[in-house]
């Protein structure tokens, strides 16, 4: 099992940017330093102690591949591998707040430039006209109403305390910054919200919208979503993101550089890609410095420029025993500090024209976790 220790964010600071955990641990260092320096040669106890300190120092900087995390924490994460095969979602936020936290599909109302004209009007090819946020709330209801709508059905099937308000719908910081200051702030200022996940675009996040992720993350815990699907510039074309790769990489400069989180979005099966095209792509990510990631199986959904392809000309899809093997090589080549939101994902029954086994999500999770024994597969042991 992954033991991820909890956000850094959740720590108490004693004085700027240092953390109390932090003064501990220097202090425990000279500690051990003195009790053991009697075992040193007289003439390098100073060296002695100028090592371990330097080390310590080391030891409390943040990862360069998860900004969440010192790098002490980040050596644990790796060392420490029982039963479970991967860093989930689920695990790292009953690790961070101390028990299972619910996810709010909220809609904040907005569009996407690549569908109001701005770069096209037709969306990607993938996208139903729910923008990726069909189990979203209505966009005509306040965020608190959406929130103690959402909340309400939730919680009448568990006991759940603490939540993550997600904006999910569409391109969630194209619109003006004082509406979005508004939107996220009404949804952090509710008590039980722990974090706040926003869903955007790379080419979406002017230097003001930054400013204000920035701030916000000073106050709750905000991730930033990024759908990327895939790094290969011909098949981002094909889809019609509208973006490039260097805008992607460009956006997860400007969100490190604030220490805020992000989520990487791939969809793996998009047409013409192949094995080693998706495995290139989950390469990639685990390179950056992300905290998350999202492996989504491609979904042909009605209403959708792919669902209209597919239904003239139908094309090769995955079987699940074929996307679960891919996906066990995709956990593989992941660092096992990257935590793995999502799977497979979840597909509305009304629009889905395949691949429909994926409808059975405890199916598809089982499977995974079976290819992954049998084939003896963890979290970064193929990096």
């Amino acid at each position: 099992m992954f033991l991820i220790p909890k956000e850094i964010s959740s720590e108490n600071k004693l004085w700027k940017s240092i953390y109390i955990k932090d003064f501990i641990i220097i202090l425990g260092t000279l500690f051990f330093a003195w009790i053991t320096s009697s075992a040193i040669y007289d003439g390098l106890v100073f060296q002695y102690y100028v090592f371990l300190l330097i080390l310590s120092l080391l030891f409390i900087l943040k990862s360069s591949t998860n900004p969440s995390k010192r790098v002490y924490q980040a050596i644990y994460i790796l060392l420490t591998k029982n039963n479970l095969t991967y860093h989930s979602l689920d695990y790292e936020l009953k690790q961070t707040f101390g028990e299972k936290v619910y996810r709010l599909s909220l809609n904040g109302g907005m569009t996407c430039p690549n569908r109001d004209g701005t770069l096209d009007d037709r969306g990607c090819i993938f996208c139903s006209a729910g923008g990726s946020g069909d189990f979203a709330a209505a966009p005509d209801l306040s965020v608190h109403a959406q929130i103690l709508s959402a909340k309400k059905r939730i919680q009448a099937k568990t006991g759940c305390k603490k939540f993550i308000a997600y904006f999910q719908a569409y391109t969630n910081t194209y619109a003006p910054i004082e509406y979005l200051r508004r939107i996220f702030t009404e949804a952090i200022e509710e008590p039980d919200v722990a974090a706040l996940s926003i869903a955007t675009r790379c080419d979406c996040l002017p230097p003001d919208v930054l400013d204000l992720l920035d701030e916000l993350n000073r106050r709750k815990p905000v991730w930033i979503e990024l759908g990327l699907q895939t790094i290969h510039d011909k098949t981002l074309h094909a889809i019609r993101s509208g973006f490039t790769l260097s805008q992607f990489e460009q956006a997860v400069t400007d969100l490190h550089k604030r220490n805020i989180p992000v989520i990487t979005h791939l969809i793996l099966g998009l047409p013409g890609e192949t094995k080693e095209d998706m495995l290139s792509s989950v390469r990639y990510v685990g390179s950056l410095p992300v905290t998350g990631i999202k492996l989504q199986l491609l979904h042909i959904l009605k209403g959708t420029d792919l669902g209209t392809a597919y239904m003239a000309d139908p094309f090769p899809l995955f079987t699940l025993e074929e996307y679960c093997d891919l996906i066990a090589d995709c956990i593989a080549l992941l660092p096992p500090e990257i935590v793995i939101h999502r799977l497979t994902g979840d597909g509305p029954r009304n629009l889905l024209l395949a691949p429909l086994w994926s409808t059975d999500k405890k199916r598809v999770l089982n499977t995974i976790q079976k290819c992954l024994r049998e084939r003896d597969l963890w979290q970064g042991k193929n990096i």
